[in-house]
C-alpha cells in the first residue's frame, strides 16, 4: 500500500480508528479500499450477469424518463470521477505531484460508472424492470462513501476551512449522485412491450415487482390483506408465471427424457453389436468356444444396463434453476457463523472497562445486519427450492398423464389405476418434498465442519467429548427412525384395510341393513382399529423418546463439554465468552445433525419413487402404425388380412387368421357365444391389441361405442359433443334418434345436467345411449358398435336399431360393424360374421348362413325362436299412444324415488337428483315416440328454457368452513383428551421450560465465578447442579410427550368410536343423499389427521410457545428495559400472524379442493383411453389435464410464497429482539455481569426460529383441528329407530304363519317429498305367493322397503302375525325377513363370511344351501372350498354366481317371509330359471313377494298386485286379471303372453 499512497499517508492507524471516542479512518484507506469495494463487486458479477441476460430475454422496454435520468446520472458520475483524474494530471504539471492512488482510484471508479451506465441500458433492452446487481452496487457505494462524508466534515471543522476545494466539491457531488441513483433504482421500469403482464387481467405482481420487493416478498402483501378482509376465492388467485406452467415445464422435461431414451437405445445397439461380434469371432476361431450359454449371459447382462435414466432427465431439466438456490444456501451457511463471533466480541466488550461505547453499538447493529442478511438469503434459497419442487411435480404429472394415454394393454395390466394415480400423487409429492431438503446433503456436513472448527478454537480438544455425545445420539435417532418407519408401514396397512372395509360397508350399507348384519361388520372394523391404535401407541412412545433426545441433545453436549473442559486442566476457566459462544455454536450444530438422517431417508424414499416412475415411463407404447388409416380408394372401408392378435406379447393368441372385408356403407353384424372374441375383434380394429401378423386398414375416421359405456364427469351435452362444435339442428336429430329426448325432460337440468363420475346418475340404458349419441354426433366414416343394444329394453333397442343402425337409420350410408346378441335384428343386416373361439367360422348374409346349417344355425336354435316372435308383436305398436294416456307421464314419474331400490348399486352410491331420475328409463313412453325424422316441430322450444327452473339439488355441496375456527372445537378435542389431562400436559410443558431457564441461569452464575477468581472451589457443585437441572428438563420433556401421546390415543379412539356407532345407526336416506366419498373422507383423511398429525402439531406448538415465552422472560430478567419494546413487537407479530393465518388457511383449502380434480380426471381418462384414442382426442385431454394441474399450482404457489412472506416478517421481529437485547446490554453494561449479557443475547439469537414456527403451528393447528369438527358433524347425524326394543321383543319363533297386513299405509322417502305409496290396504295369508307388477315408478320396490322399515310409515301400519312392525326393534324385524335383492352385493372376505357373518351355521348346512343354489359344483372345485376369497364387490365371480350366493343366503336364513326383487338384466335366462325353480321347491310354505319384470315368472302365483301411482290398481289371480282386460292384460299382451 505504501507504493500507492506514499509514505505520508499511512494505511492503518489503530489510535485514530479504534481507541478513541471519535473514530475515523486513515486517508489512504479512504482513498483505496472504500471506493474499490463496490467497483470490485460490479466487475466480478457483471460478466455472469451479462451472460445470464443474453440467454434470458424478457422483451424490450421503451425508454422512459426514469431510464433517461439514470443514464444521464451515470454519465455525470463518470465525468465527475474523471475530473479528479485530470486535476491530478494538472497538478503533476504544476509540480505538485500526488501519490499514485490519486490517479488509480478515479480511473477505476470512472470505468465502473461507465459499466453501470451500460448495464442500465442493456437491462432495458433485455426487459429487466428492476435490477438487483445495480441496486447492491449503489448500496455498497453509498455505504462506503458515508465514512469520507463524515471525515471530510470533521477535518474541515478541525482545520477551519477546506484545503483541496476541487476534490471536496467533486466528492459531495459524487455522493449526492450515487444516493440519487440508489433511490431511483428502488423504482420499477414499465413492463416490457407485449409481455403477459400487460395482457393478463390477473397477472402475478411478482413479475413486475422490484428487487427489494422480491427480496422481502413485499409483492405478496396485497393478497395477505385481501385474504384477511374476506376469505380468498378462486378468482382472487393470480395466474401462474409462464415458467411454472405446464406448457413450459412438461415439454422441457419430456425433451430431456427423449434424449435419455435415445441415448440408452444407441448404447444398447452398440453393445448388441459388440456382443454378437464377440460371440461370432469366438465361434469361428475354435469351433467349441463361444458357447450359446455365454452369449445368453452377455445378453442378460446387457438387458440390465439399458434403462434410460429419468434422474438425468430431471437434473438437466430442473438442475440449473435449483443451483441458484444452492448458491444462496452456501452464502447463508457462511453468514450463520458471524453472529457467534460477534457475540464473543460483545461479551468481551462488557468485561472491559474504559473502552469507547460506540464499539458496543456497532456490534449490536452488526449482529442485526448479519441476522437480517441471513434471513433474506435463506428465504430466497427456500423460494428457489420450492419452485423447483413445484415444477418437478408439474413435470412428473404431465409426463405420467401423457404416457398413460399411449400405454399398451400389457403395460396397463402391470399397473392398476390406483397405482398410477399413486405415482402422480404420492411419488411426485415425494420429489417435491425432497427438493426443499436436498441442499442439506452438502450443507449439513459443511455446517458441522465449520462449527467444530470454531468450537475447537474456543475450547480446544474437550469439544471432542461433546461431539462424541452427538455422534452417539445419531444411531439412537436412526434406530428410532427405523422403528418408526416399520410401524408406519404397519399402520398404513391397517389403515388401508380399515378404509377398504368401510368403503365396502358403505357401498353395501343397504344390504347390511336388510340382513341386520351391522353388528358383525362393526366388530370387524373395531378389531382393525384396535390393531391400528396399538401400533399408534408404540409410535407415540418412540416419538416421545426422540423428542427427548432432540431437546436434551444440545444440553447434554454442552454439559459433557464444559465438565470435561473444567476437569481436564486446572488452568481452564469457564468464562462467559467461552460458555455462551459455545452454546450458540452447539445450537447451530443441532439443526444439521438432526436433518442429515431425515434427508438421507427421504432420498431413499425418493429413489424408490424414481424407480417406479422410471419403470412406468419406460413401458411399451401402442404402435400408432398398426392400423393403416390412410384413405386409399378401395371399395372396402375395413379390411383385415390374415390377422393374428393377442392382448399382450406373452399371452396366447386371442384371434387368428381373421380375414374380413367390409364394403363401404354396409352393416356387418358380429355374433358368437360369450368369450369368443367379439370385443377383441373391435379392439383389434382400433389398434388396441398386439398385432402379431397381418394387415388392418380402415378408411376414414372412426367412431366407437364400447360395451361398457364410458361417461365423463361433465354435462350431458358435453358428453355427446365430445369436443365437436355445437350445432342445434344436428344435435336435436341425434337426441331424437337415440331416444334421449324423453330422458332429458326428466333430468333436472336438461342437457346441462352434470353427470357424476362413471355416469352414476344415469341408468345403464341411458349411459349406453349417450355413448351412442356421441358416436352419432361425431359423423365419422366407420362405426364400431360393441353391443350397444344389450343394456336397453327391448322396445328401445328396436327404436335405436331402426332409427340409427339399421338399413333405414341415420347411419345407413356409413360403414357399421355391430357386435350384437339380439337375434331379432339379424335378418336386417347386410352380412353376418360368426366368431367361434377366436376364428371366423362363417360369414355371409342371414339367408346364406341359415342354408349352410353350420355354427350360426346352431346358435339360432339355442336361442329359442320365442324371442323373435315376441319382438314381432312389439312392432305392431300403437304408433301414437300419447293421446290415450294424457297423464301417463305423471304415473311414470310420480315420484321417481320409488324405483330407488331398483337403481343399480353403483348409482345408488352416488346419489342422484333423486326426485327426478327414473331409472328404468326405458319408460313406456319410449314406445310412443312417433316415427319422425328430425322433425322441426321439436325445435320450437330450445333447451334453454329448461335451465331456468331452479333445480333442487339432492346432494348438497360440501361446505368448506371459512373464517376462524370456533373455540368450541378446541374444547371438543380437549374433552376427548380429558380436560384434566389437557391441563396437566400444559403444566408439564411449563415445568420443562422452567428447568431449562434454571439451567442456563445457573450457567451464567457459574461463568461469573471467573471474574471473582472463585473458580476452583465450587467446580463439583457447579457441574452437579447444572447436570441435575438439565437432566430433569429432559425427563420432563419425555414425561410430557408421553402424557400427550396417551391423551391423543384416548381422543382418537373416542372420536372414531362415536363416528362409527353413529354411521351404523344412520337411516338409509342419509346414505342416499350423501356421496360415499364424503363419508369415507371422514373415516380416512380426518381420522388420520386426528391420529397422527394433530398431536404432533400440538406438541410443536406448545414447544415453540414456551420457548418464545422463556426467551422473553430471560431477556426481561437480565435487562428490564426490554419490557418497553415487547409491546410494539408483539403487536406487529400479532398482526402478521393474523394476516398470514387467514390467508394461508384459505389457500390450503383452495389447494386441496383443486387437487382432487387432477386425480379424478386422470382415473377417468385411464378407464376411457380406448374411446379417447378412437376419437383421436389425445391432445385435448392432455390440455385438460394440464389445465387442472395449473389450476392446482395456482393456489399452491401463493401458499409457498405466504410462508416466505411470513418468514421474512417474523424473522425481522426476531432480529429486532436480538438488536434490542444487545443494545440494552450495551447501555446497562456497568450493571450487568458478562454471564447475563451472554445469556440474554444467546437466547435472543435462538428466538427467531421459535417465533417463525409458532406462527406456522398456529396456522397448522387451525387447519387440522377442523378434522375434529368434521368428524363431530358426522357423529351427530340423526339416527334410525333402536335395533332392539327390550320390552317389545317378539317371541323367538315369530312369525309363525307369515300373514302380512297393510292397513291404510302411506309412505314417503324423506320429509318434504310426495307420498310414494298412498293408503295401501291389503291382507296376505301365510304361504301365499304374491307377484307385484307395475310401471316404472309405481312404488313396487317401496313396498318391500317398507316391510324392512328402511323407510318409515307416514301413516298407517303393517302387521305381521299380530305384531305391529313399527313397535319392535329393527334387528328383531329384519332378521326375521329374507330378501334376495336385485343387485347382488358381496363383501371381500371368505365365501363363508359372505353366507354367514355371525358363524351361526355348521359346514353341512352351508354345503346344503350351496347345493340347493346350484353352486356346490363350482365351490367344491375350488381349492379353498368354503374359504374361497371373494374380492371387493365379488369381482372374481360372475354376476350370475353372485346372484346365486344371495339365494344361498336366503336358503340359510329360511324365514317365513321371502321378498324377491327380481334382477332384470344381470342374469341370463338359465340362472333365472334355476332361481325360480329353487324358490318354488324350497319356499313352498313361505309367504313370497316377487317384484316381477318378466311376467312369465309370476303367471302361476296365487295373486298378482298391480300398482299404479302408489295405489292398488288391481289385485286378483292372474287368470282373473287377464279376463278383466285391465292394466295387467295390457302388460301381458306387450310381453306376448296373451
Amino acid at each position: 500500500m505504501e507504493h500507492l499512497c506514499g509514505s505520508k499517508l499511512p494505511f492503518w492507524e489503530p489510535n485514530l480508528t479504534l481507541y478513541t471516542d471519535l473514530p475515523d479512518l486513515p486517508e489512504c484507506f479512504q482513498l483505496s479500499i472504500l471506493p474499490w469495494t463496490p467497483c470490485i463487486f460490479l466487475w466480478v458479477t457483471s460478466p455472469f450477469y451479462i451472460l445470464y441476460l443474453k440467454r434470458n430475454s424478457r422483451g424490450y422496454i421503451m425508454m422512459s424518463i426514469l431510464n433517461r435520468i439514470k443514464t444521464v446520472l451515470g454519465l455525470i458520475l463518470w465525468i465527475v470521477c474523471w475530473t479528479d483524474l485530470f486535476s491530478a494530471f494538472h497538478e503533476m504539471n504544476q509540480d505538485h505531484p500526488k501519490p499514485p492512488i490519486y490517479f488509480v482510484t478515479p480511473l477505476i471508479v470512472g470505468m465502473t460508472m461507465l459499466l453501470a451506465t451500460f448495464l442500465i441500458q442493456f437491462e432495458r433492452l433485455r426487459g429487466v424492470q428492476s435490477s438487483g446487481v445495480l441496486f447492491i452496487f449503489w448500496t455498497i457505494s453509498v455505504l462506503c462513501a458515508i465514512v469520507p462524508f463524515r471525515s471530510k466534515i470533521m477535518h474541515t471543522n478541525q482545520e477551519n476551512g477546506v484545503k483541496d476545494k476541487l476534490r471536496f466539491t467533486t466528492f459531495y457531488i459524487y455522493f449526492g449522485l450515487t444516493l440519487l441513483e440508489l433511490i431511483l433504482s428502488c423504482f420499477n421500469e414499465k413492463p416490457p412491450l407485449f409481455s403477459s403482464v400487460v395482457t393478463d387481467p390477473n397477472a402475478c405482481p411478482e413479475t413486475t415487482a422490484g428487487f427489494l420487493s422480491k427480496m422481502t416478498f413485499w409483492w405478496f402483501t396485497s393478497m395477505a390483506i385481501k385474504g384477511y378482509k374476506s376469505p380468498l376465492e378462486n378468482k382472487d388467485l393470480w395466474s401462474l408465471n409462464k415458467h411454472d406452467s405446464s406448457e413450459m415445464v412438461v415439454p422441457n422435461l419430456l425433451n430431456e427424457w427423449e434424449v435419455e431414451k435415445s441415448k440408452a437405445q444407441s448404447e444398447q445397439s452398440m453393445k448388441e453389436q459388440a456382443t454378437y461380434t464377440k460371440a461370432g469371432t469366438g465361434a469361428e476361431t475354435n469351433n467349441v468356444g463361444g458357447s450359446p450359454e455365454e452369449v445368453e449371459v452377455l445378453l442378460s447382462k446387457r438387458k440390465e444396463s439399458q434403462k434410460p435414466s429419468f434422474l438425468w432427465a430431471l437434473l438437466r431439466a430442473f438442475g440449473p434453476y435449483f443451483l441458484i438456490g444452492s448458491a444462496f444456501k452456501l452464502l447463508q451457511d457462511l453468514i450463520t457463523f458471524i453472529n457467534p463471533q460477534l457475540l464473543s466480541l460483545l461479551i468481551g466488550f462488557t468485561k472491559q472497562s474504559g473502552v469507547p461505547s460506540w464499539w458496543g453499538y456497532t456490534l449490536a447493529f452488526l449482529m442485526f445486519g448479519s441476522s437480517l442478511l441471513q434471513t433474506l438469503i435463506l428465504h430466497q434459497h427456500f423460494q428457489y427450492c420450492f419452485v423447483t419442487g413445484m415444477r418437478l411435480r408439474t413435470g412428473i404429472i404431465g409426463a405420467i398423464y401423457r404416457k398413460s394415454l399411449v400405454l399398451t394393454n400389457e403395460a396397463k395390466r402391470s399397473s392398476t389405476v390406483g397405482e398410477v394415480v399413486n405415482l402422480m400423487s404420492v411419488d411426485a409429492q415425494r420429489f417435491m418434498d425432497l427438493t426443499t431438503f436436498l441442499n442439506m446433503l452438502w450443507s449439513a456436513p459443511l455446517q458441522i465442519i465449520l462449527a467444530l472448527f470454531f468450537l475447537w478454537k474456543n475450547l480446544g480438544p474437550s469439544v471432542l467429548a461433546g461431539v462424541a455425545v452427538m455422534v452417539l445420539l445419531i444411531p439412537f435417532n436412526a434406530f428410532i427412525a427405523m422403528k418408526t418407519r416399520t410401524y408406519q408401514v404397519e399402520q398404513m396397512k391397517h389403515k388401508d384395510d380399515r378404509i377398504k372395509l368401510m368403503n365396502e360397508i358403505l357401498n353395501g350399507i343397504k344390504v347390511l341393513k336388510l340382513y341386520a348384519w351391522e353388528i358383525s361388520f362393526k366388530e370387524k372394523v373395531l378389531q382393525i382399529r384396535q390393531k391400528e391404535l396399538n401400533v399408534l401407541r408404540k409410535t407415540a412412545y418412540l416419538s416421545a423418546l426422540s423428542t427427548m433426545a432432540w431437546t436434551s441433545a444440545p444440553f447434554l453436549v454442552a454439559l459433557t463439554t464444559f465438565a470435561v473442559y473444567v476437569t481436564v486442566d486446572k488452568e481452564n476457566v469457564l468464562d462467559a465468552e467461552k460458555a455462551f459462544v459455545s452454546l450458540s455454536l452447539f445450537n447451530i450444530l443441532r439443526f444439521p445433525l438432526n436433518m442429515l438422517p431425515q434427508v438421507i431417508s427421504s432420498i431413499v424414499q425418493a429413489s424408490v419413487s424414481l424407480k417406479r416412475i422410471q419403470d412406468f415411463l419406460s413401458h411399451d407404447e401402442l404402435d400408432p402404425e398398426s392400423v393403416d388409416r390412410r384413405n386409399n380408394a378401395s371399395e372396402y372401408a375395413v379390411t383385415v388380412v390374415n390377422g393374428k392378435f393377442s392382448w399382450a406379447k406373452q399371452d396366447q393368441v386371442t384371434l387368428e387368421n381373421i380375414n374380413v372385408m367390409v364394403p363401404q356403407g354396409s352393416l356387418l353384424a358380429v355374433v358368437g357365444h360369450v368369450g369368443c372374441g367379439k370385443t377383441s375383434l373391435v379392439s383389434a380394429l382400433l389398434g388396441e391389441m398386439k398385432k402379431l401378423e397381418g394387415q388392418i386398414s380402415i378408411r376414414g375416421s372412426v367412431a366407437y361405442v364400447p360395451q361398457q359405456a364410458w361417461i365423463q364427469n361433465d354435462t350431458l351435452r358435453d358428453n355427446i359433443l365430445f369436443g365437436k362444435p355445437y350445432l342445434e339442428q344436428k344435435y336435436r336429430c341425434v337426441l331424437e334418434a337415440c331416444a334421449l329426448t324423453p330422458d332429458l325432460e326428466m333430468l333436472p337440468g336438461g342437457d346441462q345436467t352434470e353427470i357424476g363420475e362413471k355416469g352414476i346418475n344415469l341408468s345403464g340404458g341411458q349411459r349406453q345411449r349417450v355413448s351412442l349419441a356421441r358416436a352419432l354426433y361425431s359423423e365419422a366414416d366407420v362405426y364400431l358398435l360393441d353391443d350397444p343394444l344389450s343394456a336397453v329394453d327391448a322396445h328401445v333397442a328396436k327404436h335405436i336399431f331402426d332409427k340409427v343402425v339399421g338399413p333405414e337409420g341415420v347411419l345407413k350410408d356409413k360403414t357399421r360393424i355391430l357386435v350384437t346378441h339380439g337375434i331379432s335384428f339379424l335378418p336386417q343386416v347386410d352380412n353376418i360374421l360368426v366368431l367361434v373361439d377366436g376364428r371366423v367360422s362363417e360369414m355371409g348374409s342371414y339367408q346364406d348362413l341359415l342354408k349352410q346349417n353350420g355354427a350360426f344355425a346352431e346358435f339360432l336354435r339355442n336361442y329359442s325362436l320365442e324371442d323373435i316372435i315376441e319382438d314381432d308383436e312389439v312392432t305392431v305398436l300403437v304408433v301414437d299412444e300419447e293421446e290415450d294416456f294424457p297423464d301417463d307421464a305423471l304415473s311414470n314419474h310420480t315420484d321417481m324415488v320409488d324405483n330407488e331400490p331398483v337403481v343399480n348399486e353403483a348409482r345408488r352410491k352416488f346419489m342422484r337428483q333423486m326426485s327426478v331420475m327414473s331409472n328404468d328409463l326405458e319408460n313406456p313412453k319410449g314406445k310412443s315416440i312417433r316415427h319422425r325424422r328430425c322433425s322441426t316441430k321439436k325445435l320450437a322450444e330450445p333447451l334453454t328454457e329448461k335451465k331456468e327452473q331452479k333445480v333442487e339439488k339432492l346432494i348438497q355441496t360440501e361446505t368448506a368452513e371459512t373464517g376462524r375456527v370456533k373455540f368450541k372445537v378446541y374444547w371438543e378435542y380437549a374433552k376427548a383428551v380429558g380436560p384434566f389431562l389437557s391441563l396437566f400436559i400444559c403444566f408439564l410443558y411449563g415445568c420443562q421450560s422452567a428447568a431449562s431457564i434454571g439451567a442456563n441461569f445457573w450457567l451464567s452464575e457459574w461463568t461469573n465465578d471467573a471474574q471473582h477468581n472463585r473458580t476452583q472451589e465450587n467446580v463439583q457443585m457447579r457441574v452437579g447442579v447444572y447436570a441435575a437441572l438439565g437432566i430433569s428438563q429432559g425427563i420432563l420433556v419425555m414425561f410430557s410427550s408421553f402424557t400427550l401421546a396417551m391423551g391423543k390415543i384416548r381422543a382418537a379412539r373416542k372420536l372414531h368410536q362415536t363416528l362409527l356407532d353413529n354411521k351404523f345407526h344412520t337411516p338409509q336416506s342419509f346414505f342416499d343423499t350423501t356421496p360415499i366419498g364424503r363419508i369415507i373422507n371422514r373415516f380416512s383423511k380426518d381420522i388420520y389427521v386426528i391420529d397422527e398429525v394433530l398431536s404432533s402439531t400440538i406438541l410443536m406448538f406448545l414447544g415453540t410457545f414456551f420457548a418464545s415465552l422463556s426467551t422473553m422472560i430471560v431477556i426481561i430478567c437480565s435487562t428490564p428495559f426490554f419490557a418497553l419494546v415487547i409491546a410494539p413487537l408483539a403487536l406487529i407479530y400479532f398482526f402478521v400472524q393474523r394476516f398470514y393465518v387467514a390467508t394461508s388457511r384459505q389457500l390450503k383449502r383452495l389447494e386441496s379442493v383443486s387437487r382432487s380434480p387432477i386425480y379424478s380426471h386422470f382415473s377417468e381418462t385411464i378407464t376411457g383411453t380406448s374411446v379417447i384414442r378412437a376419437y383421436r382426442r389425445n391432445s385435448a385431454f392432455v390440455l385438460m389435464s394440464d389445465m387442472k394441474v395449473d389450476e392446482n399450482q395456482k393456489s399452491y404457489y401463493p401458499g409457498i410464497v405466504s410462508n416466505r412472506w411470513l418468514g421474512v416478517r417474523v424473522e425481522f421481529i426476531g432480529n429486532c429482539i436480538v438488536l434490542f437485547a444487545a443494545l440494552f446490554a450495551v447501555i446497562g453494561k456497568d450493571k450487568l455481569s458478562p454471564g447475563l449479557v451472554g445469556l440474554s443475547v444467546s437466547y435472543a439469537l435462538q428466538v427467531t426460529m421459535s417465533l417463525n414456527w409458532m406462527v406456522r403451528m398456529t396456522s397448522d393447528l387451525e387447519s387440522n383441528i377442523v378434522a375434529v369438527e368434521r368428524v363431530k358433524e358426522y357423529s351427530e347425524t340423526p339416527t334410525e329407530a333402536p335395533w332392539i326394543v327390550k320390552d317389545k321383543q317378539p317371541p323367538p319363533d315369530w312369525p309363525p304363519e307369515g300373514n302380512v297386513q297393510f292397513m291404510d299405509y302411506s309412505v314417503r322417502y324423506r320429509e318434504g317429498l310426495d307420498l310414494v305409496l298412498r293408503n295401501l290396504s291389503l291382507k296376505v295369508k301365510g304361504g301365499e305367493k304374491i307377484g307385484i307388477v307395475g310401471r316404472t315408478g309405481a312404488g313396487k320396490s317401496s313396498m318391500t322397503l317398507c316391510l324392512f322399515r328402511l323407510i318409515e310409515a307416514a301413516e298407517g301400519e303393517i302387521i305381521i302375525d299380530e305384531v305391529k312392525i313399527s313397535e319392535i326393534g329393527l334387528h328383531d324385524l329384519r332378521s326375521k325377513l329374507t330378501i334376495i335383492p336385485q343387485e347382488p352385493v358381496l363383501f371381500s372376505g371368505t365365501l363363508r363370511m359372505n353366507l354367514d357373518p355371525f358363524d351361526k351355521y355348521s359346514d353341512d348346512e352351508l354345503w346344503k344351501a350351496l347345493e340347493l343354489s346350484h353352486l356346490k359344483k363350482y365351490v367344491s372345485n375350488q381349492a379353498a372350498k368354503l374359504n374361497l376369497e371373494c374380492s371387493e364387490g365379488g369381482e372374481n365371480l360372475s354376476v350370475g354366481q353372485r346372484q346365486l350366493i344371495c339365494l344361498a343366503r336366503a336358503l340359510l336364513r329360511k324365514t317365513r317371509i321371502l321378498i324377491l326383487d327380481e334382477a332384470t338384466a344381470a342374469v341370463d335366462l338359465e340362472t333365472d330359471d334355476l332361481i325360480q325353480s329353487t324358490i318354488r321347491t324350497q319356499f313352498e310354505d313361505c309367504t313370497v313377494f316377487t317384484i316381477a319384470h318378466r311376467l312369465n315368472t309370476i303367471m302361476d302365483y296365487t295373486r298378482v298386485l298391480v300398482l299404479d301411482k302408489g295405489q292398488i290398481a288391481e289385485f286378483d289371480t292372474p287368470a282373473n286379471l287377464i279376463a278383466q282386460k285391465g292394466i295387467f292384460f295390457g302388460m301381458a299382451k306387450d310381453a306376448g303372453l296373451v
